[in-house]
């Protein structure tokens, strides 16, 4: 018989605003950390950012880029030895179904910890974090996130299995029942016979996604690096005097420099865009695949930052 030792796993906290969803991710954090062998467990929360509750969730495309901001950290993050909790909102169910999406293409252990309170509690303790001068969101923002609320419903595979806490009711703590429960179903051992515990296991499809996107970042990357070298080549041999521009090649624009860029900045640039790009592919169209359309998303990146400059 063999058992499956691997301890990955990736844990969804939601809930409405201020309803012990940190409070919850540390309890079990703590929990998981208490048990043998001692798994690596990590929160991604958006502290990890340095954002606010209010910078993320200020408005759409604030909160459109805090979720993938987040998702590309949580796939990035999962690792054969890794417990990745998710402590924040997740509070739409596409969004889940996206988590869990990256969850089986990881082939790892899903679970999600629902923290359920009612607004009236939640609004009560937000109003208290604002008495007190601790982070709170303002009353707006508040209330548009309690209104799209999207609760998890355990027929949903993507929101199975499925911990519910009531903070209101019983508090939060180590001790609580669906604390344990989340514990013992994300480090039970298990084999072929099992069936109170579900590993997810990659489709071909998403198998292929990630090589696909493996294969865009590492275009991305180079053509990138490419154009970086000509700029600092086309700069050397000006030696000092002025840049009317610098050609790249047939097919393809021009980058728009008239002024020495030192290399510094271009690497920061390029930092930058390759970053942007990740995290606009989140929710849209994949990187380019190719060099030149890599070379061309690029270059007109350069030419608006430079220009503006």
């Amino acid at each position: 018989m063999n058992l499956c030792v691997c301890m990955m796993a990736l844990v969804v906290i939601c809930g409405q605003p201020c309803s012990g969803k940190s409070t919850a991710a540390a309890c079990l954090a703590e929990a998981l950390q208490e048990t043998e062998p001692k798994p690596s467990v990590r929160i991604v929360d958006e502290s990890s950012f340095h954002l606010t509750r209010n910078d993320g969730y200020a408005n759409m495309p604030s909160e459109k880029n805090l979720r993938g901001v987040l998702r590309s950290e949580v796939d990035r993050s999962l690792t054969r030895d890794n417990i990745i909790i998710v402590d924040s909102l997740n509070s739409i169910k596409g969004y889940r179904y996206e988590l869990w999406c990256l969850a089986r293409a990881a082939g790892t252990r899903y679970c999600v910890v629902h923290c359920d309170a009612e607004e009236t509690y939640c609004r009560k303790w937000n109003e208290e974090r604002r008495d007190k001068s601790e982070e709170n969101y303002d009353d707006k923002i508040f209330e548009d996130l309690v209104r799209r609320f999207e609760r998890p419903d355990s027929r949903n595979r993507w929101d199975s299995p499925l911990f519910e806490l009531w903070p209101s009711r019983d508090g939060i703590e180590k001790l609580s029942a669906a604390i344990v429960d989340a514990v013992r179903y994300l480090t039970k051992r298990v084999d072929s016979k099992t069936k109170d515990v579900k590993v997810l296991q990659p489709t071909i499809a998403t198998q292929g996604a990630r090589l696909t996107e493996a294969n865009s970042l590492y275009e991305l990357d180079r053509a990138t690096l490419e154009v970086m070298n000509m700029i600092v080549e086309a700069q050397s041999h000006a030696a000092g005097g002025p840049l009317n521009g610098v050609t790249l090649g047939p097919g393809l624009p021009s980058v728009d420099i008239s002024r020495h860029v030192g290399l510094p900045e271009l690497r920061r640039l390029r930092r930058t865009f390759i970053k942007l790009t990740g995290q606009s592919s989140l929710s849209g169209p994949p990187p380019p695949s190719d060099a030149d359309s890599a070379k061309r998303m690029f270059v007109d990146y350069l030419n608006r930052e430079l220009g503006n400059s």
